[in-house]
């Protein structure tokens, strides 16, 4: 029960967002960094609402950490709340790669397209590399970008070794790779046969790899190395 009610919440505060939408699609787009403070309150705001209705606990360390300017964070993936985490938590407007299906639910779809966000064809890998093309003008405009490396949710197994070609967005983009750690989302869904629970989660911000430091060295030893330290800060 107290599952469905969290979920017809989440539902009545997202319609109650669509006067705001439209003020934010009327917004000029370019350049899109003014825009993109201006929308992020609004999904910022209704994600830490919905995590607060589970009465989940959040502690977030090293936001001291993200450089100034635009930046791709690469984050560990542990559950479906992972993204309401970092979109309320990060302090910081946000894209994603999310999976096209997503572009089926109105209104959210809506917002996503105005957080800079692409969407992926898992079955088309000609799809995939216009995406990446996508991430990088998101970035270059300003945008944050945010990628899942290791590619599925591990639902608080091991976390899976990073794969290399998301994190191209950064690298072709030229921008910091910042590395976020994700503890316990996983207990507020997926450990719980679909049920919400409450769970003590922990966001940590670690050391953003800079593109001097990356110019140099291959794509599988940048993924292996943002890979160590996002596992480094999971206790």
């Amino acid at each position: 029960m107290k599952t469905l009610w969290i979920y017809l919440y989440a539902i009545r505060i997202t319609i109650q967002t669509l006067p705001k939408l439209k003020h934010a699609q009327k917004l000029p787009d370019d350049p899109y960094g003014p825009k993109g403070q201006a929308i992020y309150k609004i999904p910022q705001s209704v994600s830490k609402r919905v995590i607060k209705k589970t009465k989940t606990k959040v502690t977030v360390t090293g936001l001291e950490q993200i450089p100034e300017g635009p930046v791709l964070f690469a984050s560990n993936h542990q559950g479906l709340f992972d993204i309401l985490l970092l979109l309320g938590y990060i302090e910081r407007p946000i894209g994603f790669i999310a999976k096209k299906e997503i572009k089926k639910i109105p209104l959210i779809r809506s917002w996503m397209k105005e957080l800079q966000c692409v969407f992926i064809d898992r079955s088309n890998r000609r799809a995939a590399i216009k995406v990446i093309e996508d991430g990088v003008n998101s970035l270059k405009r300003g945008q944050n970008m945010v990628i899942f490396p290791e590619g599925t949710r591990s639902k608080g197994g091991p976390i899976v070794p990073f794969k290399s070609g998301s994190l191209r967005l950064g690298t072709r983009a030229e921008v910091p790779i910042v590395p976020i750690t994700i503890n316990g989302t996983h207990l507020m869904l997926e450990a719980n046969d679909g049920k919400m629970k409450q769970a003590d989660v922990s966001l940590t911000v670690g050391e953003p790899l800079m593109p001097e430091a990356y110019k140099n060295l291959k794509s599988q030893k940048i993924a292996d190395i943002i890979y160590e330290r996002v596992k480094s800060n999971l206790k």
